[in-house]
């Protein structure tokens, strides 16, 4: 490689860094001989250096990790995939560069969205973990602070239906009139000073469904940029009984100059596939950010 690119130093830097693998994941290192590359594929694979990104603030927390499975604990602001202009500042862009070479998301949360998200470990189990959320066998449950201004909380019906579209080249889903395709229960925790703390269960996984509903019932999520951009406020109506653990653990993200979007993917819960047991995962944060 240092003849073939005579990029001398750089090809050394990489080589002690361990970016150098063989065509079946194997770290290139000097005691690597040119037989055993053959033997391994017969090919060596490096990647284009990753451009500069902006940080993004907030760190992504460790929930569970096993030999399949790494659940996380997501801020606010991250993406879930690399995409354009963010490859490294995503979550798989951080477990990449953290060693997790074969870290894939068996489902996505939105990049303003913060909570549990599943990552598998290996590829022989992706498709078993991928397979729950395509046909819906995981409990999602989800927490948001929502603006009352327009509409009291205790008005809020218990189910929203309807039907919900993302054409193509648009960053907004909407909903249309016809059978309806997405369907979201709604709880409320707590309700005071114009904002209300909601519990929501997600039936289906239309592109920003709980958005879309909660906005079209007249009670955006605070910080939503997309359905109802509000003001940042005090919030009084969250319900927060761990509020006072001394032993609790805030992770508060810093100001990114965006308002954090008060949604937060606070459960997972399914039957493993491989196992057969009920496995819940419960996010760590605090609801909206920040901001307590």
């Amino acid at each position: 490689m240092r003849e073939i690119t005579g990029a001398v130093v750089e090809v050394d830097r990489r080589l002690a860094a361990g970016e150098i693998v063989l065509a079946d994941g194997t770290i290139v290192t000097e005691a690597t001989t040119y037989e055993e590359g053959r033997r391994r594929g017969g090919s060596v694979w490096t990647y284009r250096a990753w451009p500069h990104e902006d940080p993004v603030p907030g760190e992504l927390l460790t929930l569970h990790r096993d030999a399949d499975l790494l659940v996380v604990d997501k801020p606010p602001f991250l993406a879930t995939m690399p995409r354009g202009s963010h490859v490294r500042e995503t979550v798989v862009g951080r477990l990449w560069a953290a060693g997790e070479l074969e870290a894939a998301p068996a489902h996505r949360l939105d990049r303003l969205t913060s909570g549990v998200l599943l990552l598998t470990r290996r590829r022989e189990v992706r498709a078993a973990y991928q397979d729950l959320f395509a046909h819906r066998r995981v409990e999602k449950t989800y927490e948001a602070l929502v603006r009352t201004d327009a509409r009291p909380a205790d008005t809020l019906p218990g189910v929203v239906r309807s039907r919900i579209v993302k054409e193509r080249g648009s960053r907004r889903s909407r909903e249309v009139p016809g059978e309806p395709n997405a369907e979201t229960h709604l709880e409320v925790l707590a309700a005071q000073g114009g904002v209300a703390h909601l519990r929501l269960r997600p039936h289906t996984g239309r592109t920003h469904q709980l958005r879309v509903h909660l906005a079209a019932l007249g009670t955006p999520i605070l910080g939503d940029p997309l359905y109802g951009t509000v003001d940042r406020v005090d919030h009084p109506a969250r319900h927060d009984p761990d509020r006072d653990d001394p032993g609790r653990q805030d992770h508060d993200h810093e100001d990114s100059g965006e308002e954090p979007l008060a949604l937060l993917a606070r459960e997972l819960s399914f039957v493993d596939p491989l196992s057969g047991r009920r496995r819940t995962f419960t996010s760590r944060r605090r609801l909206g950010g920040g901001d307590d």
